[in-house]
């Protein structure tokens, strides 16, 4: 899924929380209203199927889903407005990852003048999402580094860390590629 496509869907399911914890109506729209927007299918990033059986094996017929090992390590640090971020994927296989989608989440907006490295997008006011391209199994790491302004100047930040799109493989073991980091003002690397 091109970065695009993960912050498109990543935005409706946002849209469609809203609407729902708002008590949206169900009623059928009149002539010339618009009509809601709803994904068609959303994937979870772990790639498994949204209905699975009981015993956890792929319904008859189906092909087995690749699965992967995706990690991402590095530190936050923040002084003043300015917050650094430095990324370290890789994937531990056994399959390869033909593209994936980093999200970074923070507790502080960001300043809405902001410059991004190429690959990264803003998917909010306080959001950002860096595809990392293809990841081979066992191959080698890439990296992202972010130097990034908020909105005024926090005396600490959380940063939440996950991965939104892995290329529809199973990824059993999240605990590498989920994070969530506080780091107070002190211009330290606090890592994850």
């Amino acid at each position: 899924m091109p970065l695009s496509v993960a912050a498109a869907t990543a935005a409706a399911m946002t849209v469609l929380g809203a609407a729902a914890s708002a008590g949206a109506s169900s009623e059928t729209p009149t002539a010339g209203a618009p009509a809601a927007v709803v994904p068609a299918a959303v994937v979870p990033a772990d790639g498994a199927p949204a209905v699975m059986p009981a015993d956890g094996a792929p319904a008859p017929g189906a092909a087995p889903v690749p699965r992967a090992d995706l990690s991402h390590h590095g530190y936050v640090s923040l002084w003043g407005d300015r917050v650094a971020i430095r990324i370290r994927s890789e994937n531990l296989g056994p399959s390869d990852v033909t593209a994936s989608t980093v999200r970074l989440r923070f507790s502080a907006p960001l300043a809405v003048s902001q410059e991004l490295p190429y690959g990264c997008l803003r998917g909010g006011k306080a959001t950002v999402l860096c595809e990392t391209g293809g990841l081979r199994s066992g191959g080698g790491a890439r990296q992202t580094a972010l130097d990034l302004t908020l909105a005024g100047g926090p005396d600490e930040v959380v940063v939440r860390l996950d991965t939104v799109w892995n290329g529809g493989v199973r990824d059993a073991d999240r605990k590498n590629d989920a994070h969530e980091v506080l780091a107070p003002a002190t211009g330290d690397a606090y890592a994850f």
